[in-house]
């Protein structure tokens, strides 16, 4: 069996999972690989070669990509020259597409088969940089169904491959064994997801407390469960509960167990609401952005929703309550409904989750090796 060289490159934590799971399953296909590139640990554990820590890369916002701008660029511009010197067979760039992206250009230039693993939101804003990809990669590999559909009308090869969140997730959760395991059994629960990042737990968490507290007016007895991010985000959330009487349990992670476990969510819009829709709880979308944010993306933005379910759904499935419109009494009085009830959304998730439980690993391993023109060998 002639040896394969693949080059790969994530850029933060989410895509070092991706790659990890799409390496599993090109091995399993494919034995005789060599895999070289960037990558965190779960990738270097399946065997890549990193040329430099993965970490270099996770960059979060604009002044700090500013900062470091100068060794982004030098890094990249290395990469370049050393992957067109290797040669791989292909290439693949897992999201982060500020960075791979023209990593691919260069090297579909350069005779190098390109691979790009996570749609960027081109369908929603910047939808030029769909020239960009078309140009510089041979085939997207897309989570989400309707993104499949975005490209094929660009002209770009694509093939939808499935969500490993949704072959992670079982089709039924186990209400009453996650409540069993965070000893909250009694009563309604509800979950508060305010995000992950400092600024939106800023924006979004007095309000998602102040929306708890009339919901404990119009429903007695509810309780409700917070999974922190990180250890910084508990402290925020903790100085934000500061002379407050809410009946709320913090948890370290554990978003998985606290979505379980829940009769509702109110959540703020991202990749949460992704999961809330796996574990099939009826939810509420919130959000809010600085003013001016909002006006600027008000323009941008092409699609009629910001959520995820919805984007899925192709429709309203979920209630999205953004800025002005995100009110306390709003929120409670939209959640309160869906403790009980919820049924049409639910049924709505399921029909999503499995379309998305596609075994998207090796999905997206065939997909690559079919690209190269070697099929599958073993399975």
């Amino acid at each position: 069996m002639a040896k394969l060289r693949i080059a790969l490159v994530a850029g933060e934590a989410s895509g070092d999972i991706l790659g990890a799971g799409l390496m599993r399953a090109l091995k399993v296909q494919h034995p005789a690989i060599e895999f070289i590139g960037v990558g965190g640990p779960l990738m270097q554990a399946e065997g890549l070669t990193s040329y430099f820590p993965m970490e270099r890369l996770s960059v979060m916002g604009l002044v700090e990509v500013l900062g470091r701008l100068r060794e982004l660029l030098a890094r990249r511009k290395l990469l370049i020259k050393t992957l067109i010197d290797e040669k791989p067979d292909v290439f693949i760039g897992i999201d982060a597409p500020d960075f791979t992206l023209n990593i691919e250009l260069k090297l579909r230039q350069a005779g190098i088969k390109t691979v790009h693993y996570v749609s960027p939101s081109v369908w929603a804003w910047r939808q030029k940089r769909v020239l960009k990809i078309r140009e510089g990669c041979d085939l997207m590999l897309t989570l989400l169904p309707f993104e499949a559909r975005f490209y094929e009308e660009k002209g770009v090869p694509v093939r939808f491959v499935g969500h490993t969140l949704a072959d992670a997730i079982p089709l039924q959760a186990d209400r009453d064994a996650a409540r069993t395991e965070l000893g909250l059994t009694a009563g309604p629960l509800v979950a508060l997801m305010p995000g992950s990042r400092g600024g939106e737990v800023g924006r979004l968490g007095s309000l998602f407390f102040d929306a708890a507290e009339r919901l404990q007016v119009l429903k007695p007895g509810v309780r409700f469960v917070l999974p922190c991010a990180s250890p910084q985000r508990r402290a925020q959330i903790e100085t934000l509960l500061e002379g407050r009487n809410l009946p709320l349990t913090l948890l370290d992670g554990q978003s998985h167990l606290a979505l379980a476990a829940c009769d509702a969510v109110l959540i703020a819009s991202g990749t949460a609401t992704l999961e809330a829709l796996l574990y099939k709880r009826p939810m509420v979308v919130a959000y809010r952005l600085a003013p001016l944010t909002f006006w600027i993306l008000k323009r941008m933005v092409k699609s009629p929703y910001i959520s995820l379910p919805n984007l899925l759904a192709q429709r309203l499935l979920v209630p999205e309550l953004l800025q002005d419109d995100a009110t306390p009494e709003a929120l409670a009085h939209t959640l309160l409904p869906l403790i009980d009830g919820g049924e049409e959304q639910t049924r709505g998730f399921d029909a999503i989750h499995r379309t998305l439980r596609r075994d998207a690993s090796n999905q997206a391993a065939d997909a690559v090796l079919n690209l190269i023109g070697h099929k599958r060998e073993a399975l």
